[in-house]
């Protein structure tokens, strides 16, 4: 099942048209449209005074998931489609739909107010917290290239983000771009000489090769190509998501943060990454 998150925002609509195409990859999954609305609208009584307020509001949110299913409709002929219109907050909404769904979609911007901000504070925080991968959904600014890209790093719960990319380019016969970024102030050592940063950058690519082995073992089909670069991984992968068809990333990573619920450099890519980026939970470090 994929759950996806609408509120009548275009880029609500994109979300949707990404979770219908996802869907039919995956073989015909069926897709659940969610839309969130306050509690007192959808309890309001006929005879209540103003109930015309809360009538419109009702009618409105059933538009918009109206709109909703007959997109997923339109761009996938026959998928199983189901609507919801669910009371509460979105984020905390969303998250508890999360526990029922194999994939969480939303879009990176909804109607909030802060047009200015690159990430909406819904798709930010269902991100951080869904029990599910999270894919955030925005328009891609340049024609895209049949590639999906991973971040592998070796923390806790990577081999589950590097198994997803490689499902994830299996069902589009997609070219995976396995990235490892490294950052010798993060990692723990500091080279010194040429000689050190040689041997450095040998024993990052020996790790990712490592990391990548098993499921490039698993997903004969899948052209792996495998980069390793000094650098920021926020920087590099971001670089790297340009004109990919998906980033995949897991929520934490190798920071030194642990108490936070998204990683610094999910957090980073949801903001700046120019392709849709889907998030796995993973185990805090």
């Amino acid at each position: 099942m994929i759950v996806v998150g609408v509120d009548g925002s275009k880029a609500g609509l994109e979300a949707v048209t990404w979770a219908a195409r996802e869907a039919a990859l995956r073989g015909g999954d069926a897709v659940r449209v969610v839309h969130t609305m306050a509690e007192w609208p959808l309890e309001m009584d006929d005879a209540a005074p103003h109930a015309e307020v809360g009538r419109w509001m009702r009618d409105s949110a059933a538009a918009v998931l109206e709109e909703a299913a007959q997109h997923v409709k339109n761009e996938v002929p026959g998928i199983d489609v189901e609507t919801r219109l669910l009371a509460g907050d979105p984020r905390a909404t969303l998250i508890e739909t999360s526990r029922d769904a194999d994939l969480l979609v939303v879009g990176s911007h909804g109607l909030g107010g802060f047009r200015g901000l690159l990430l909406g504070s819904v798709a930010l925080g269902v991100s951080g917290q869904a029990v599910c991968p999270v894919a955030v959904v925005r328009a891609r600014p340049e024609p895209s290239h049949n590639v999906v890209v991973v971040g592998v790093d070796g923390s806790p719960g990577n081999a589950e983000v590097i198994e997803l990319a490689f499902a994830e380019a299996t069902l589009r016969g997609a070219e995976l771009h396995a990235i490892h970024a490294w950052n010798s102030a993060i990692i723990g050592y500091g080279p010194e000489t040429l000689a050190d940063a040689l041997d450095a950058a040998t024993t990052e690519r020996r790790l990712l090769a490592d990391l990548v082995s098993g499921c490039a073992a698993r997903h004969p089909d899948v052209t792996v190509v495998e980069r390793s670069r000094h650098g920021h991984p926020a920087e590099v992968l971001r670089e790297a998501s340009q004109g990919a068809e998906l980033l995949v990333v897991g929520s934490r990573g190798r920071g030194p943060f642990a108490g936070l619920m998204l990683g610094s450099v999910s957090h980073a890519l949801l903001h700046h990454a120019t392709c849709p980026v889907i998030v796995l939970p993973t185990a805090q470090p």
